[in-house]
Formats: structure tokens, C-alpha cells, sequence
């Protein structure tokens, strides 16, 4: 099990002075919005996660999620838990594998800031991606499920439910590396980096050519996933912040770089013995994906790999920012960003075979 992602992040606790809720306040919001809630309510803060606090709200009538935006300053454009309620939503509509939504509050005087109720869905969740609860044989129908579900989103036609202004259309690439070099660069605070400042010099001119839109998960690892109780099949994936229109490949290749993760920063197979435990390799993994998605194959794969690396490392330098602010959502959050550098050199590895 990963160090990060060990039993520190797994669970509920009391939340702390900063994260706690207006219990009376949030019940009053619940009764007049959520169908069939009834009080009390009793709230319980899940460890893991690094950037939108999640709470388990047990009441009278069932068990509820909560996500809202976490207190103190905040970077301009994140933690839009608004764009999460939304994506689930319209997903639902095709029977993708999400939890249902029961409401989204932009009222900040509620519980402090916006926030949305969703359902409990009860199942497992694997922080490792070796799937070591997994028997042998059935390891490779894990990794099929998650690879088809990766799939299933990228086919879906964002305008046929209601998506189609959900990102902006074309230079997702561009777009996304000037967005995490600006956040990258503006918080001076968390550090600097000479792979870091290589990446955001070299990394647009390097972007392959052609253009493709799809709806994009952002974060789309197995322990952002809720697997059936007993079967090999995805019943819920969670965490959808970083959604948008993007490129499905960027999407898929920040999915599939658990093959050169290592584990003790994210769930990762990086040093992993994948035919001892029967996983499928990382060739086999992306033949599937073209399979289900009617592709030939994917060239510029280290591009996509530099890319996602270069993103992550600017999400966990963004963690370490707020871990000095006293703002990060976990206890974690100060292991986290101490990771940035070490992705950072990842990045640049793969850079270098591009150029």
C-alpha cells in the first residue's frame, strides 16, 4: 500500500476547527432541499483527498456525501464544486457509473462556502494499484473495468447531454499548459524547480498536432474509483473537479502513467512485477483503450506522459502551497507536496524522448 495512501487517508474523523460544519444551519438546508431528508445530522469528515473536504452526513433516513470548497484564499477557477455536481448530473443520463446528485448549494452563508449533497455509494475502493486484495486471476478484469469506463466517458457526446459548453473548444494542450505553468508561477511561496521551469519553457512548443474533444475525467486513478463489493465492475468514479472538454488523450495518458508511478506517491505500478501478479503490461492496457475507443494506435505517447507528469507536479506544488497556508484539506498534504520535484524529474524524462 502506498505511503501516501495508507490508512492516514483511509476513514472518518472529527473534523477540525476550520472544516467544521454548521450542523443546524446545513439540516435546515437539507430539509428544504433534499428529497425525504430527515435530522439530525451527525458529520464526520473522510481523511483522504487533497483539495475539495468531503464529509459523510448520517441522518435519520440514510447516509449522504458532502463536497464543498475548502476555507481560506483560494486559487481563482479551482475547487469548482459547482462543475462537479454538473458533470454527475449529466452523466447519470447515460448510465455512466456516478454517484446521484441530491443538490448544490451556492449560498457560502449556508456552511461558509459552496458545497453538494450527494449519495453514499457503497463499495471498494483499491488506494493500490497493484489490487493486492485482488486474487491473481481476477486482477485482470479490474484493469479491464477501468479501462473500459475511461473509454465509455471519452464516447460520450458532451451536447446530448447538455455538455456542450462544459470547456472550451480546441487547444486543450495550450490551454492547460499555460493554465498550471500561471499557477505554477504564482506561488513563489511553494518553491522553485529547474525541471519545473524547463517543462513550461519547453513544453508548448511540443504539442502534437491535430485536435480532439472530449468530456475529461482530470484525475481518473483506481482509487478515485468505487468497484462493485464482490465483482470486477466500476459502480461509481469520484472526484470530478478537474473535469472539463478536453483531449481524451491527455485524459487516458494521465490515467495509464500508474505504469511509471511510483507508488509511494500516488497509486502506481512503477517497479511492480506485472506478469507475477498478472497485470496486463502497459502496451496491452493502451491496445484495449484504442480497441474500445476505434483507434489504430496512439503516437506522441511521451508527450502525453511529459504532460501529465508536468500537470500533476503543478497540482502537488498547489498542495504544497496551501500546506504552508494552512488551507490543504488532509493531513497529508505536507507528504504531498514534497512529491512535486520528484515529478517534476519525471516529466523531464519523458521530455527527453521528444527531443
Amino acid at each position: 500500500m502506498s505511503a501516501l495512501d495508507d490508512a492516514a487517508n483511509f476513514g472518518l474523523a472529527e473534523p477540525s476547527d476550520a472544516y467544521r460544519l454548521d450542523e443546524d444551519s446545513l439540516s435546515r438546508w437539507m430539509a428544504a432541499n433534499v428529497d425525504g431528508f430527515r435530522g439530525p445530522l451527525n458529520v464526520s469528515k473522510f481523511k483522504g483527498g487533497q483539495s475539495n473536504p468531503t464529509y459523510r452526513l448520517q441522518s435519520a433516513d440514510g447516509v449522504y456525501v458532502l463536497r464543498r470548497k475548502p476555507p481560506g484564499p483560494l486559487v481563482s477557477g479551482a475547487h469548482a464544486v459547482d462543475r462537479e455536481a454538473r458533470v454527475q448530473r449529466a452523466l447519470s443520463q447515460v448510465g455512466f457509473p456516478v454517484a446521484r446528485i441530491y443538490g448544490y448549494c451556492a449560498d457560502t452563508s449556508v456552511i461558509g462556502s459552496e458545497f453538494y449533497v450527494m449519495q453514499l455509494v457503497e463499495g471498494r475502493i483499491f488506494w493500490d494499484a497493484t489490487f493486492p486484495e485482488v486474487g491473481r486471476e481476477a486482477r485482470p478484469s479490474y484493469f479491464n473495468a477501468m479501462c473500459d469506463v475511461i473509454a465509455q466517458l471519452h464516447s460520450v457526446d458532451p451536447a446530448s447531454i447538455g455538455l456542450g459548453d462544459y470547456g472550451k473548444p480546441g487547444s486543450y494542450f495550450a490551454r492547460q499548459i499555460s493554465r498550471w505553468s500561471r499557477q505554477y508561477q504564482e506561488d513563489p511561496e511553494a518553491g522553485r524547480d529547474a525541471n519545473m521551469d524547463r517543462l513550461v519553457k519547453e513544453l508548448p512548443g511540443m504539442v502534437p498536432s491535430g485536435d480532439e474533444a472530449s468530456i475529461v475525467h482530470g484525475d481518473f486513478r483506481c482509487d478515485n474509483l468505487i468497484f462493485h463489493p464482490s465483482e470486477p465492475r466500476v459502480i461509481a468514479v469520484l472526484d470530478w473537479e478537474l473535469s472539463t472538454l478536453g483531449h481524451p488523450l491527455a485524459d487516458f495518458a494521465y490515467h495509464a502513467i500508474m505504469y511509471r508511478m511510483p507508488p509511494r506517491i500516488v497509486a502506481g505500478l512503477a517497479g511492480a512485477d506485472l506478469a507475477a501478479l498478472n497485470i496486463p503490461g502497459e502496451a496491452e492496457y493502451i491496445d484495449r483503450y484504442c480497441r474500445a475507443t476505434d483507434r489504430e494506435a496512439i503516437s506522441d505517447w511521451h508527450f502525453y506522459v511529459a504532460f501529465n507528469f508536468f500537470r500533476l507536479a503543478a497540482i502537488m506544488h498547489g498542495i504544497a502551497g496551501r500546506a504552508l497556508r494552512g488551507t490543504a484539506s488532509s493531513t497529508q498534504a505536507i507528504e504531498r507536496g514534497k512529491t512535486f520535484p520528484e515529478l517534476a524529474a519525471l516529466a523531464a524524462r519523458a521530455l527527453e524522448n521528444l527531443t
